[in-house]
């Protein structure tokens, strides 16, 4: 028998304890939501009732912690991101050209670029509301302007996680957290003044330009330098270019020395694809790590 929500959210979170963090907190978020809601109806439509009854209504129509983990477990199955089901090659030269057809080596390169420009707005949207909400806090709209502020986190946090599981194939968090409805504007403030979630995603989406920088510009300098070895071979076959200038003198390799310089920018740019990659890697980790509770 559960007498409050948050003993039923307990054991819920105890059934799930071996199943993935962000799973986990939808899981909880929902139950919240869905147990508040309906406990406020049943108060409504059976007043008689005490608050334990009502909640053991409640949770007999939503389903056991056993019951509600296992249909978790079962829905998350069929719902994993799609590039977190792909298999690792066993062979060494499935693992090191493999990552041309890995589609989270692309997935990398399209976030590591994106991030750039997220980076930026997100760093300039935080540091800018952090400092416009202590500055109002001594004026009448400094409240709904800081509680604003602090919404407009979670949700930039959350629209993060999307992305993340989207382009790097790490589950993340699916739905908002639960507000109680009904909260004055100084409860709601309080509530995401004392959540640390608040705050941790306030440092990601601060440290997001920072990363954006280093991702983009190693990416692009490994990108170019790759197709310049790469295309100065073809340059000089086709096209008669030298190679090189140096003191006002042409240089031209011979030609089969233009064949190794071709193997070894392949050889470069299939190192870059690896770094990309495992610059993905490190962000959904990193992601995982600072947006999931």
């Amino acid at each position: 028998m559960f007498k409050t929500i948050d003993e039923y959210l307990e054991s819920l979170k105890t059934e799930m304890k071996d199943a993935d963090p962000a799973l986990v907190q939808d899981a909880l978020a929902d139950a919240r939501e869905h147990l508040y809601m309906a406990l406020e109806g049943k108060r409504e439509s059976a007043s008689d009732l005490s608050e334990t009854e009502a909640l053991m209504a409640v949770v007999e129509e939503y389903g056991s912690p056993e019951e509600t983990a296992a249909a978790y477990s079962e829905i998350e199955k069929r719902t994993s991101p799609s590039l977190k089901r792909g298999g690792r090659p066993q062979s060494i030269l499935g693992r090191i050209f493999g990552v041309y057809v890995d589609p989270r080596t692309w997935g990398s390169l399209l976030f590591t670029f994106i991030t750039f420009v997220t980076g930026i707005i997100y760093f300039t949207w935080a540091v800018t509301g952090a400092a416009l909400s202590l500055s109002f806090l001594i004026l009448i709209i400094g409240i709904p302007f800081a509680l604003l502020f602090l919404l407009s986190i979670r949700g930039l946090s959350l629209i993060e996680g999307r992305m993340v599981e989207a382009l790097l194939g790490e589950r993340m968090p699916r739905r908002p957290l639960f507000d109680r409805p009904g909260m004055k504007w100084l409860e709601r403030l309080q509530s995401l003044l004392t959540d640390k979630r608040t705050w941790v995603s306030l440092v990601y989406l601060i440290l997001q330009m920072p990363l954006g920088v280093i991702y983009f510009s190693v990416n692009l300098t490994f990108i170019m330098f790759t197709l310049v070895i790469m295309a100065a071979p073809i340059a000089q076959v086709f096209f008669h270019l030298p190679i090189m200038t140096m003191g006002g003198k042409e240089l031209f390799l011979p030609n089969w020395s233009l064949v190794l310089m071709e193997l070894g920018g392949f050889g470069v740019l299939t190192l870059t694809m690896h770094i990309i990659r495992g610059f993905g890697r490190f962000h959904a980790w990193y992601a995982k790590w600072m947006l999931v509770g």
